[in-house]
């Protein structure tokens, strides 16, 4: 009789484990299930996510007969984040601009290379949000109203891209104080672009009464989620120019689980820090203020909130001054707090001693994954 040698076999489907063992990545990729013994692949934590805004409007603008009815991809944002280790972290984030011009493309608006310390301790270095009013630091997807951006006022400072700038910056948490300050280029909206030894310093302060907000982004409403009295002031100055924003934001879910929002902010700009003015102006002042309303009853998927936002404008222009107010009333259909929902907008941008005045009535969709 043959004998077995047993240590010998044993040997022999070791090295036929392993060597079946090399195949494993090639039987998942085509779609092959692993058996149970493969070893474990390991790859930093990795989140990845989209937004979107698309909407439908009908303008009226003064002194044209034509209506015109826009079908227009507002925004498409790709998000990524991950961690190199557990206090170094990475991120970028890109945004299509949907102008639908022929210029329009995708560009990157968040490069950042992420020191996260403790919550008192964290620097950041790259493109990101400078330290700024509480409009730029929630931007338009986790805005209360549908139009961002529109009365001169919230996110005005000068910028390379969607609110962002390039430079490095420290911001910290202190139970309910907030910190940060940094420094960051010149963007070529400001009039100090030419000058490369010039930087742009940045810095806010802000204190929550109530809930704390941790992070270094903002919202403009949490749905009820926190109740919030907040009080921040932001400023940012170059080559003796300043721009300053002062803002507050009070949200408290009320008997009933409705949700009262109030939002409001002042703004001053000198000329190189008004993000979006007029040409050869010398300042801007101005102010917004915000109220809305969630109601605590489900309609179908989602809650119906109100909302009404008032905002008024003035740009210091050699001889004669500009003044704008803007007037808007959402009726929103929120299913999913800022990953969907749905409104129904009207938006009426008045000027004095300048032409331009338009009625716009739409509906703006928002998913984000």
């Amino acid at each position: 009789m043959h004998k077995v040698d047993v240590g010998e076999v044993a040997a022999s489907m070791r090295r036929r484990v392993i060597k079946a063992a090399r195949w494993l990545p090639l039987i998942a990729a085509v779609g092959g299930t692993a058996p149970a013994f493969a070893a474990d692949i390991s790859l930093p934590p990795l989140s990845i996510g989209a937004g979107l805004r698309s909407s439908f409007t009908n303008t009226d603008v003064e002194g044209s007969d034509e209506k015109p009815n826009d079908f227009t991809l507002n925004s498409a944002r790709l998000y990524v984040s991950g961690a190199v280790t557990g206090q170094i972290k990475f991120t970028l984030n890109t945004e299509y601009s949907g102008a639908d011009t022929a210029d329009s493309k995708v560009q990157v608006i968040d490069a950042i290379g992420r020191f996260e310390f403790s919550p008192q301790l964290n620097i950041w270095a790259g493109r990101f949000l400078p330290p700024s009013d509480r409009a730029n630091l929630h931007g338009p997807y986790y805005a209360n109203n549908w139009g961002f951006a529109v009365d001169g006022i919230e996110d005005g400072y000068p910028f390379y891209a969607a609110g962002r700038d390039n430079g490095v910056a420290y911001w910290g948490d202190f139970d309910k104080l907030k910190l940060s300050f940094g420094v960051f280029d010149v963007p070529s909206t400001n009039a100090a672009s030419g000058d490369g030894s010039k930087v742009v310093v940045a810095g806010r302060v802000q204190y929550d009464f109530w809930d704390a907000e941790p992070g270094y982004y903002l919202n403009s409403t949490y749905y009820g989620d926190k109740d919030i009295l907040a009080l921040g002031v932001a400023a940012q100055g170059v080559d003796g120019d300043t721009g300053v924003t002062v803002d507050g934001l009070m949200e408290k879910k009320i008997a009933g689980g409705g949700v009262l929002s109030l939002e409001g902010e002042y703004a001053h700009y000198d000329a190189p820090f008004s993000g979006y003015g007029y040409a050869g102006q010398d300042s801007s002042d101005g102010f917004f203020g915000l109220a809305a309303f969630l109601f605590p009853q489900k309609i179908g998927i989602g809650q119906i909130q109100l909302l009404g936002k008032y905002g008024s404008n003035s740009y210091d222009l050699p001889g004669q001054d500009v003044d704008l107010t803007t007037t808007e009333l959402d009726v929103n259909y929120v299913i999913k707090a800022f990953n969907a929902r749905v409104s129904l907008f009207y938006i009426d941008s008045d000027y004095k001693h300048a032409p331009g005045d338009t009625q716009q009535v739409g509906i703006g969709l928002q998913l984000q994954i």
